[in-house]
């Protein structure tokens, strides 16, 4: 499985984004996830879904983000709103068959990275 990510930029804070990464095979019992990293923080986990559609968020996100996947269509979108400065970051979105333990980094599958700038 490849992975690649699009959708990333430069947005105001209160400003919404839609990042987007498509899976060149199929994703069928995989689990698909967000992380990102700041400049000088280590990665950590955004938001994850699994292949029965159900989600999973950091705390820090909850509320304003919502991820979503097309099984048809090997894609998974991540929609962010509300976006702060403290969400700055690379985005990457990974994949991983039947992963249960959302929120580690243990993924086998990573996209190569979208960054996300929110300027206050």
């Amino acid at each position: 499985v490849q992975l690649q990510a699009f959708g990333g930029g430069l947005v105001q804070a209160g400003g919404s984004m839609r990042l987007s990464c498509a899976a060149s095979g199929r994703t069928s019992g995989y689990t698909m996830a967000w992380f990102r990293q700041a400049p000088g923080k280590e990665r950590e986990f955004v938001a994850a879904i699994g292949w029965s559609a159900s989600t999973h968020y950091a705390d820090s996100v909850k509320g304003r983000f919502t991820i979503s996947r097309d099984n048809n269509k090997n894609t998974v979108n991540l929609q962010m709103s509300s976006l702060k400065p403290e969400d700055t970051a690379v985005y990457y979105c990974a994949a991983q068959l039947g992963k249960r333990d959302y929120t580690t980094p243990e993924y086998g599958y990573w996209g190569q990275g979208t960054q996300v700038t929110v300027s206050s």
